[in-house]
């Protein structure tokens, strides 16, 4: 599945249940030699009587995360098409608390993403103070970030031009660095304008992303703090177009977009 360009291969293990260690997760998500992926998503029976799925989400290293957007908003779309769920909006439990994904009218799929956290210990981020804007040095140049969590944690860097950014050279070095002691995901954004913003994404334990559903979140959500954008912004990543929503103080975030199925087969993990 994917949902701008941010891939998934998805198992239902909820009539199948499904078991992988690390490396074949690895071996799943590994482009060109395996079936490849971003993050590999595993659907799980409920194991709260309020929820209606559990889902646990693996990057293309091995490692779990604790929420992933566009992630949800293709299970929410795998669940119904699979006649797992019948209902529009589905209760899902994640390592970041549970989400209630909704179908919409025309396909869409929004997801609450819920309040974000600006307190450097929640992110976690060490920092003596909680600030607006932190320096990060990077090869002894200080870099500007937003820091904040959406249950996953994020760095947002404003650039100028997007198309300069040196996301392949300075993502892994602020995912690393010492700072974040749980890496960070770091997103690089331009704003086009009040509405409408450019973004790059350095996934933690994966890379550069064609789209990222939680720092897309997490750029809107820096650039309402810093003053830049209106409640409603849409953004342009490399695989297509997300539309983000924030109220500000306290009101949780809402992402919207794509969730496409694009082709289904089976694995035989023992010769991955």
């Amino acid at each position: 599945m994917q949902g701008a360009g941010n891939d998934f291969v998805v198992f239902d293990a909820v009539n199948h249940p499904v078991e992988m260690s690390r490396a074949q997760i690895r071996a799943i998500a590994r482009r060109r030699f395996g079936v490849g992926c971003d993050q590999v998503l595993i659907l799980e029976p409920a194991q709260d009587r309020e929820m209606d799925f559990t889902l646990r989400i693996y990057n293309a290293d091995g490692g779990e995360a604790e929420h992933c957007g566009n992630g949800i908003r293709c299970i929410a779309r795998f669940a119904r098409d699979r006649g797992l769920a019948r209902q529009d909006q589905i209760a899902i439990a994640t390592l970041a608390g549970p989400v209630y994904p909704r179908i919409e009218a025309d396909g869409a799929v929004t997801v609450n993403m819920g309040i974000p956290e600006f307190d450097p210990a929640s992110v976690p981020f060490e920092a003596n103070t909680r600030q607006l804007v932190y320096d990060l040095d990077i090869d002894g140049k200080q870099v500007p970030i937003s820091v904040l969590s959406l249950g996953n944690p994020h760095a947002v860097q404003l650039v100028e031009e997007l198309d300069d950014a040196t996301v392949g050279a300075q993502g892994p070095l602020i995912e690393n660095h010492r700072r974040f002691p749980r890496r960070v995901n770091v997103g690089f954004m331009q704003v086009v304008d009040r509405r409408h913003i450019r973004l790059r994404v350095h996934e933690r334990g994966v890379g550069e992303t064609m789209a990222c559903g939680t720092g897309a979140t997490a750029a809107v959500v820096a650039g309402r703090q810093r003053g830049l954008l209106e409640e409603a912004v849409d953004v342009t990543l490399p695989g297509g177009v997300l539309k983000v929503a924030w109220k500000g103080a306290r009101e949780p975030a809402y992402l919207s977009g794509p969730a496409v199925t694009t082709y289904e087969g089976s694995v035989d993990l023992e010769r991955l």
